[in-house]
């Protein structure tokens, strides 16, 4: 995708026109949140690159140069326009806003045709790490639903200086090998299906030949009440064509259950990440009322956040995919993450 010249004065048009459903979160206390109004997303985003040691990196950007940096982490299988409106609001704001493609998503790219095609989670947020240092961004907020919040609290839990405060959709969501071969409720089990159909070469296969559908279903089952429009679905399923895409989202399940091997330079990340270490950062973790994928209760980890900490559950329908689905709860969820650093 080429790079659009969006002004300022239209990022301002959007936000103010996004901004109808409005209202405060405010103390430590988890409380709960009401949203009726749905979004459906159809602005495309223009997309700039930037390449690291591993990576070319396509994201967006948004606000001011000088602005707070914000950076805000996909997930699977979704992509940069879950944040679409979110990024207008916070652009009018003041911040700046940048909302990378994870590896195999986008036009996200290996510079070495022979760099492993690796899922695994150290892997993912090292590449964030890697990301603010190619942009020159010392510390910033992070946030993330899916991957893309368990990434942003690896970030806050390894490199607790790069990161100014975090918000993160399902809250704690750090894993390890180990922790992921004991056995699960049959309930739990069968909500995980699609990682055990990934575990074979049958889903691999399958995945790459109906990844369009298969995504489609994901997304009206870990959003149930959530009524996206196909130009929506389209907007973020056109990402999933990145050559990469199959072969990162089958590793990162794989890896998960131990079936396929990391990079040993991880190794000493994930041994960190194995001892499930506390984030002491300022933290606001978020929750949808129907979110319809697999998440842990609130009450669980909410003593991992050992800095200043507030979780919301949003009611109103919200599913999986809540920047997209309630992009005002999680902008103000930045702001309140923010004012928490302060």
């Amino acid at each position: 995708m080429q790079q659009l010249n969006i002004s300022r004065r239209n990022w301002l048009a959007i936000a103010f026109t996004f901004a109808a459903v409005l209202f405060d979160i405010t103390g430590a206390n988890a409380q709960n949140i009401t949203v009726t109004d749905q979004r459906n997303s159809t602005n495309s985003l223009p997309v700039k690159q930037i390449k690291t040691a591993i990576l070319d990196i396509g994201y967006a950007e948004a606000g001011p140069a000088g602005g707070q940096a914000v950076i805000l982490l996909h997930g699977w299988p979704y992509d940069i326009h879950s944040y679409a409106e979110v990024s207008a609001l916070l652009a009018a704001k003041g911040y700046r806003v940048l909302i990378p493609y994870l590896r195999g998503y986008g036009s996200t790219r290996f510079l070495d045709a022979t760099t492993p095609r690796n899922g695994q989670q150290a892997a993912l947020a090292a590449d964030v790490i890697d990301f603010m240092d190619a942009l020159k961004i010392d510390k910033a907020i992070i946030g993330g639903f899916d991957w893309g919040a368990r990434t942003a609290d690896i970030v806050a839990a390894l490199w607790p200086e790069r990161t100014t405060a975090l918000v993160s959709v399902s809250g704690y969501l750090i894993g390890s090998q180990e922790a992921n071969q004991k056995p699960l409720p049959p309930q739990a089990e069968q909500q995980w299906w699609y990682q055990y159909y990934f575990a074979t070469e049958r889903g691999q296969s399958g995945y790459e030949a109906n990844r369009k559908a298969f995504s489609k279903l994901i997304w009206q089952t870990a959003s149930p009440q959530w009524k996206f429009s196909d130009t929506s679905f389209d907007l973020s399923a056109a990402s999933f064509e990145n050559p990469d895409h199959v072969a990162i989202v089958i590793h990162n399940y794989r890896w998960r259950l131990g079936l396929a091997k990391g990079e040993k330079k991880y190794d000493a990340l994930e041994k960190k990440l194995a001892a499930f270490p506390s984030i002491p950062v300022p933290t606001v973790t978020l929750e949808g009322d129907a979110n319809g994928a697999p998440h842990p209760s609130p009450a669980a980890y909410a003593s991992k956040f050992t800095g200043k900490y507030a979780h919301h559950t949003i009611t109103g329908g919200i599913g999986h995919n809540l920047p997209q689905e309630a992009p005002q709860a999680f902008v103000d969820a930045i702001i309140e993450a923010a004012g928490f650093a302060k």
